[in-house]
C-alpha cells in the first residue's frame, strides 16, 4: 500500500514509518498540516496515519479535507487524548479509526492493513493466480508449489499485479503504490524490478509487458 504518515514529532513518525516499510508498504512522511495536504492533492494513497494536533493546519482539517476529496484513503488518527468525547469528535470528522498515544507498533501496523483492505475492493486473503500464491499476511510467495524468495519492492510489484486480476497495469500505477516519494519516476526502476521478478519466478514466464500499457499476469 502506498501510505502517508503525518506527525509533527518527527522521532515518532519516523519510528512509525519504519516499521511499515518493514511491512512492504510505500510511506511517505511530513511533520505538518500543510505539507499533508500537498502531498495528499498529489498522491492517491490508500491510508493516512494522521495526528491529529498538527502544526500549520490542524489534524480536523486534514481529516475533513481527505474526507471531502472524495478519495479512497482510509485515515487512522492519532491523538495524546484519550477522552471518549476526543475520539468521538475524531470519527465525527470522518477518521475511520483512532489510536490514543502511545500505541504500540505492532497494534497501529494491524489498524493499518485492516484500513487498506477497505480502501480497494476486496480481494481474497491469499491472491492465486497462473500457479502463483501469495499470502500478504505470511509474506511469502510461491510458484507452483516452490518457494520464492523476493525482496520487499518486488512482492509488492507482484501483490499489484495479482490484484489487478488479469488487468493490465502501468508503470506508472505500479511506481504510485510501490514507492514511495522518493523514486525518480524517470529511471527504469520498475522495469528493471519486473526483470528481476520474472528470473524469480522462473519459466514459463508469466508476467507479460503489454506494449504502450503495461505489464499483467494473464
Amino acid at each position: 500500500m502506498r501510505i502517508l504518515v503525518v506527525e509533527d514529532e518527527p522521532l515518532i513518525a519516523d519510528t512509525v514509518a519504519d516499521w511499515l516499510r518493514g511491512d512492504m508498504h510505500a510511506v511517505d512522511v511530513v511533520y505538518d498540516g500543510g505539507a499533508a495536504l500537498e502531498r495528499i492533492g498529489v498522491h492517491d494513497y490508500d491510508v493516512v496515519v494522521l495526528d491529529r494536533d498538527l502544526p500549520v493546519i490542524h489534524g480536523d482539517r486534514v481529516c475533513r479535507e481527505i474526507v471531502n476529496s472524495g478519495g479512497a484513503a482510509r485515515v487512522l488518527m492519532l491523538t495524546a487524548a484519550a477522552e471518549i468525547d476526543d475520539r468521538v469528535t475524531g470519527l465525527v470528522l470522518g477518521a475511520d479509526d483512532y489510536l490514543p498515544k502511545p500505541f504500540a507498533l505492532q497494534e497501529l501496523g494491524a489498524r493499518v492493513q485492516a484500513l487498506g483492505r477497505r480502501s480497494r475492493p476486496a480481494v481474497p486473503p491469499v491472491l492465486k493466480r497462473a500457479g502463483i500464491r501469495l499470502d500478504p499476511h505470511r509474506r511469502e510467495v510461491y510458484r507452483d508449489g516452490r518457494y520464492v524468495p523476493l525482496s520487499p519492492k518486488e512482492f509488492a510489484v507482484l501483490t499489484e499485479l495479482l490484484r489487478a486480476d488479469g488487468a493490465a497495469v502501468s508503470a506508472e500505477q505500479l511506481l504510485e503504490k510501490a514507492w514511495d516519494e522518493h523514486a525518480d519516476p524517470f529511471t527504469h526502476t520498475v522495469r528493471m524490478t519486473i526483470l528481476k521478478l520474472r528470473r524469480k519466478l522462473g519459466d514459463p514466464p508469466v508476467v507479460l509487458t503489454e506494449p504502450g500499457v503495461g505489464y499483467r499476469i494473464p
